[in-house]
C-alpha cells in the first residue's frame, strides 16, 4: 500500500492552528506540549516548522502553549535534585537605546550571596548589543556548557549561559527572525524555561500584552517565585525614567504592583553605546546618574521577588548599600 500521500503526524497541529477563522483554535497545553516535543525531536519538516511558527505569531501564544512548549524543552535538560542557581534571569531581547546595565544589577546580586544563572541568545539582530557580546567587557566568559555554568556558579555566584549550549533546536529557531521578519512564539517561551530549575525567576518583555501571559504560564509551569516586567528595550531591567508594573506569581498566587518612576524627567537617550562605559560604572570612573538609578531600581524590582525585603523602600535602601559597598576591583576592565 502506497504511503505517499500519508498524512504527516504534524499536520494535525497546523490544520488547527490554521483552520480559518471560524475553524482555527489555540493548542491545548498537552497538544502544545507534543508539538513541540516533536520539533525538538527532528520529526517536523523545515516547511512544516515555518507554518507552525509563523500560525503562531499571527495568533499569538497562549500561557497554555506556552507552558506546554516549556514542558518539552524542560524534558531534554538535566533534572537536578540539589539546587544550582537561586535567580534564572533570562536576557534574550539585546540592548539598542541604552547599555544593558542590568548585568550590573545581577553581578551586584551575586556579590551579595546569591546564585544567578543569566541565559540567552548570541547576537540575532545586528542593531542591539547582547550580553553574551558584552561580559569580555567585564573579563567574564559565557559558560561553554550546562557543566561548566554549574562549576561558574558555584564559584563566582554568576554565570551566563547561551541557549545554543542547552537547547540549539532552539536556538536555530530563535535565529530565524531575519529569514522570517518577525518574532515567533521562541521569543517567549525561552525567557520562560528556566534550565537550572530554580526556585525565582524573572523576566523582562517589551510589550505589555505579554506581561500576563508569562505570568499566567509561570503558574500553570508551578513556578515558586517568578517576577515580570516591561523592561527597558524587552530586556530585565528597570527603566528609572518610567513607572513600572511588576506582575508576580508567588506560591500558586498571582499579584502585581507598581514601581514608581525615579526621576521626573526622562533624560535623552545617548547617541553612541560605549560597552566599556559599564565597568567604568561598575569601578566609580564614570558618572551617569540614569545607569546608577538603573542598576539600584532593578536589583530593588529582584530582592523584593527573592523575599529578602518586605517593602519597595527597604528594596532599594538594600540595593543603594549594596551599590555602595561593592568591591569596585572585582571585574578587571580591558
Amino acid at each position: 500500500m502506497s504511503t505517499e500521500n500519508k498524512e504527516h503526524p504534524f499536520a494535525e497541529t497546523i490544520r488547527i492552528l490554521g483552520k480559518g477563522k471560524n475553524g482555527s483554535r489555540p493548542l491545548t497545553q498537552e497538544e502544545a506540549y507534543q508539538a513541540m516535543r516533536m520539533i525538538l525531536a527532528g520529526e517536523v519538516e523545515d516547511i512544516q516548522l515555518g507554518a507552525f511558527l509563523m500560525l503562531m505569531r499571527v495568533k499569538e501564544e497562549t500561557p497554555e502553549e506556552l507552558a506546554g512548549f516549556v514542558l518539552a524543552v524542560r524534558e531534554t535538560l538535566p533534572k537536578y535534585t540539589t539546587q544550582q542557581a537561586d535567580l534564572d534571569w533570562s536576557a534574550y531581547a539585546g540592548k539598542r537605546r541604552h547599555l544593558p546595565w542590568f548585568i550590573l544589577s545581577s553581578l551586584l546580586l551575586a556579590e551579595n550571596g546569591i546564585k544567578v544563572l543569566m541565559h540567552g541568545s548570541a547576537s540575532h539582530s545586528e542593531s542591539r548589543l547582547f550580553v553574551q557580546d558584552i561580559l569580555p567587557v567585564f573579563s567574564l566568559a559565557p559558560a561553554q556548557s550546562i557543566t561548566q555554568a554549574e562549576q561558574q556558579l558555584q564559584s563566582n555566584n554568576f554565570s551566563y549561559l547561551s541557549l545554543e549550549q542547552f537547547c540549539p533546536t532552539l536556538n536555530k529557531m530563535i535565529h530565524l527572525r531575519s529569514l522570517m521578519g518577525l518574532r515567533s512564539p521562541v521569543h517567549t517561551l525561552v525567557r520562560l524555561i528556566n534550565p537550572f530549575n530554580a526556585p525565582y525567576s524573572i523576566q523582562g518583555i517589551f510589550h505589555p500584552g505579554y506581561r500576563p501571559v508569562h505570568q499566567e504560564a509561570a503558574l500553570l509551569l508551578q513556578q515558586p517565585h517568578m517576577a515580570v516586567l516591561k523592561g527597558e528595550g524587552g530586556e530585565t531591567e528597570r527603566n528609572p525614567d518610567m513607572e513600572c508594573l511588576v506582575q508576580s506569581v508567588h506560591n500558586n498566587e498571582l499579584s502585581e504592583e507598581v514601581w514608581p518612576a525615579l526621576f521626573a524627567r526622562r533624560h535623552v537617550k545617548p547617541k553612541q553605546l560605549e560597552p566599556k562605559q559599564l565597568i567604568q560604572v561598575w569601578r566609580d570612573e564614570w558618572q551617569d546618574e540614569f545607569a546608577q538609578a538603573s542598576i539600584i531600581g532593578t536589583t530593588a524590582v529582584a530582592l523584593k521577588l527573592l523575599g529578602k525585603v518586605a517593602s519597595q523602600a527597604d528594596a532599594h535602601n538594600l540595593a543603594e548599600q549594596y551599590w555602595h559597598k561593592r568591591n569596585k576591583k572585582a571585574y578587571a576592565p580591558l
